[in-house]
């Protein structure tokens, strides 16, 4: 993996939702530690100024869930003075943890070939490409499932050494750390017998019913960390593909337009842009025309 990612670029805390006023489950409901209506609207403003994560009131027995393992794991009794030590803390102990605090709160749900469409309009896209270097970004990695699916679709539509180069990131660390790994039960779900042939090495002995990603496959991945609320975002040359699916949805309606309008910009004219099932930038047609189901074309 790269060098630890610094999240010291903190969007100002008031541009968060104001919060409902629906109450927070009280301390015997959730558990061993306080957690009250303040705790939560304060963890609300940190992962929103952090990662751009906005928070809706149902979520507050998933934060208590989530971070209940950094206060055990820091010593603390109760949110209020692990928050506040956490704001205060400086240096690295306060970059690694400021990390521990993300990845505790994003999600991940990833399976290989995930909405299969795209991945055949991929392999066309490769195949029209056929002869040029091909670069891919892949955003929200997760635990690799989604970038070696890229790099299947490119070895199958251009042959054992297509000339592509997949940049894989997420704010998660953790999942990072996964995903570079490239270790994946047997019954990993959306791979056929042939792909998982073709694509991966069966492990015997102790490693028997877990498979790994063959060498050659995993070269055309580089995995590094990335938050996208980072205003410095170094990707290199320009990309001819991106994926950003499920990721959008995490945002409010500023963010995403913010995202957006960047992500255009490490893109080169007329390169494709595959999103989640869900989400839905037609109106955002300065910048991209939508060309098929959940796919749009850079202008």
């Amino acid at each position: 993996m790269r060098a630890a990612h610094h999240l010291d670029h903190a969007r100002p805390a008031a541009a968060i939702p104001p919060a409902a006023t629906a109450s927070v489950p009280g301390n015997d409901a959730l558990g061993e530690f306080s957690f009250d209506r303040e705790d939560f609207d304060r963890v609300r403003r940190l992962i929103y100024a952090r990662a751009g994560i906005s928070l809706h009131d149902g979520k507050q027995a998933m934060v208590y869930s989530r971070l209940s393992r950094r206060l055990r794991d820091t010593g603390h009794r109760s949110f209020a003075t692990y928050l506040k030590w956490l704001e205060a803390a400086s240096g690295s102990t306060a970059d690694a943890e400021w990390q521990e605090f993300v990845n505790c709160l994003t999600t991940n749900l990833t399976s290989f070939f995930r909405e299969s469409h795209h991945f055949e309009l991929l392999a066309e896209a490769l195949k029209e490409r056929a002869g040029k270097r091909v670069r891919i970004w892949c955003n929200a990695a997760s635990t690799g499932e989604e970038p070696y699916t890229l790099a299947m679709t490119a070895v199958e539509a251009l042959g054992p050494r297509p000339d592509v180069q997949i940049v894989a990131s997420d704010i998660d660390t953790k999942v990072l750390s996964t995903a570079a790994r490239g270790v994946y039960p047997v019954d990993a779900r959306g791979l056929t017998p042939e792909r998982q042939r073709q694509h991966f090495l069966r492990g015997t002995g102790s490693k028997a019913g877990f498979m790994r990603v063959k060498p050659e496959l995993a070269k055309l991945i580089e995995f590094r960390p990335l938050n996208l609320m980072d205003q410095r975002w170094s990707l290199g040359e320009p990309f001819d593909i991106v994926f950003c699916r499920n990721v959008m949805i995490y945002f409010d309606h500023a963010t995403q337009r913010q995202v957006l309008a960047r992500i255009h910009d490490v893109m080169r004219p007329g390169s494709l842009l595959f999103v989640g099932h869900s989400e839905n930038f037609t109106e955002m047609r300065e910048l991209f025309r939508l060309r098929g189901k959940t796919v749009y074309t850079r202008l």
